[in-house]
């Protein structure tokens, strides 16, 4: 084989390699303690080959295995870390970013549903989802967990787009057929037959995968549920995306709608919508026994500590329930568009800022796990992404110290890698996103990229 950068020959396998600072969380630190899952390597040599990670650690221990002709891309004073995982964002509300002043149900009326309705469009959708895409690649992320609006080419525009770049995404046209403008609503036989032909069109083709996705239980009547747990049930490997408990007046709306039930988690047990694969948004008012029947079932929560603040919605425990005797799978979202950022950093940082203000913190690996690690966790990819171990997936963001003068400056007075990440969660945004790699390939440069984007899409 012979290259001329980190490109492998055609006549075998595609070889890429990256060298600097890595950073990796190889367990799960609400259960081992950060200090046994962070992995830091001060010089490391990552080796991927057809879009999989070969090869991870000391730069000196690994460079004999580089294959001739194969000049890794070096990131020196940069920090390397897995591709960051958004476990819920709103692919068709970034138009109406973020939530400004309103609560849940005012923001839905006066800022998501209108922007929704423009996705009957479909120029629109595909304009809007090539935005999208190109936002992910610029902060880090290279999975997400994608709501759609209830048009199926909502859906349609974003899988296309993220394959075109190679993104990992799972995505579903929503369910929704009461109490939402009628512009929006469908049927619970029209839904699933929507969703069944998105499932065929898209599921397992590349990276994409297919989520069921009703609303939540407020917009979906008996019946939509029941045909939302029947094609999940159907369809093995297939996610199943909502919201829960989001802010007390939801949780009094969704128990006035659905009196036989115990709470409002218990209305989607009933209706066998949890389990592994079911991913719960917020979940910032669920009990102690709910979080345990979460814990019980398998079923995830995805945490969004910069819309619950933008929404006034409340404070999500996390170490209580990522770090419970009876642990709940959790990872982190940006909730865009109610969420003011597609910054994984950013978020991170309102996760840990979140957590103290709970009077139970979360240390910053912590907070970083539930970005990567978790989210993996959370989607059923533990085993695909989120760590870099040989195997995975090689999805990675490089991140820059020194992105900003601010940002320099505070790094420079960093005394180990955690005051670093620290201080790149609390000072950084896309600037900080030197570059991010997918499947093995530079997908995003931020000092080549144009302006509009990533040059993906005509």
């Amino acid at each position: 084989m012979t290259t001329v950068d980190a490109q492998g020959a055609a006549d075998g396998p595609t070889v890429t390699a990256v060298r600097g600072p890595l950073v990796r969380i190889l367990a799960d630190p609400f259960r081992v303690g950060s200090e046994e899952a962070l992995k830091y390597t001060a010089d490391a040599l990552l080796i991927c080959a057809d879009g999989r990670v070969t090869a991870a650690g000391e730069h000196a221990a690994l460079r004999h295995r580089l294959p001739a002709g194969v000049t890794p891309v070096h990131y020196p004073d940069h920090v390397i870390v897995p591709g960051f995982v958004d476990a819920h964002v709103h692919g068709v509300q970034t138009a109406v970013m973020p939530a400004s002043g309103a609560d849940l149900a005012g923001w839905l009326e006066q800022r998501a549903f209108p922007e929704e309705e423009r996705f009957a469009d479909a120029g629109y959708a595909r304009e809007a989802a090539a935005v999208f895409c190109d936002q992910l690649l610029r902060n880090g992320t290279t999975t997400a967990l994608v709501f759609g609006s209830v048009h199926p080419g909502s859906a349609d525009a974003l899988f296309e787009a993220a394959a075109r770049r190679d993104l990992r995404i799972a995505c579903g046209k929503v369910l929704m057929d009461r109490n939402a403008p009628d512009a929006l609503l469908d049927t619970a036989d029209g839904g699933y037959a929507e969703s069944k032909a998105l499932l065929d069109r898209w599921h397992g083709k590349g990276r994409a995968r297919y989520a069921g996705t009703p609303r939540f239980a407020p917009s979906c009547s008996p019946a939509q549920l029941e045909a939302a747990a029947a094609l999940w049930h159907a369809h093995p490997g297939t996610l199943l995306h909502t919201h829960v408990s989001e802010t007390p007046d939801e949780v009094e709306w969704a128990r006035s709608l659905f009196p036989g039930r115990a709470g409002y988690l218990d209305i989607y047990d009933h209706y066998g919508l949890l389990g592994p694969g079911a991913v719960l948004a917020h979940g910032v008012h669920l009990s102690p026994a709910e979080r345990d029947r979460c814990a019980a079932t398998g079923t995830a929560l995805a945490h969004c500590p910069g819309s619950n603040l933008a929404l006034g919605s409340g404070l999500f425990p996390a170490r209580e329930t990522a770090g419970a005797p009876r642990p709940v799978t959790v990872g982190l979202g940006t909730d865009v568009g109610a969420g003011p950022t597609f910054s994984m950093l950013s978020t991170v940082y309102e996760a840990y800022r979140v957590a103290a203000m709970c009077g139970a913190p979360i240390d910053i690996v912590q907070a970083y796990h539930l970005a990567t690690r978790g989210g993996a966790a959370a989607l059923g990819l533990a085993d695909t992404v989120g760590s870099l171990a040989p195997g995975q997936e090689a999805d990675f963001a490089v991140l820059d110290p020194r992105a900003t003068p601010l940002l320099a400056r505070r790094a420079a007075r960093a005394e180990d890698i955690e005051e670093l990440l620290l201080v790149l969660a609390a000072l950084g945004d896309d600037r900080a996103v030197r570059a991010t790699y997918v499947a093995g390939r530079l997908a995003h440069d931020r000092d080549t990229a144009p302006a509009g984007g990533n040059g993906c899409d005509p």
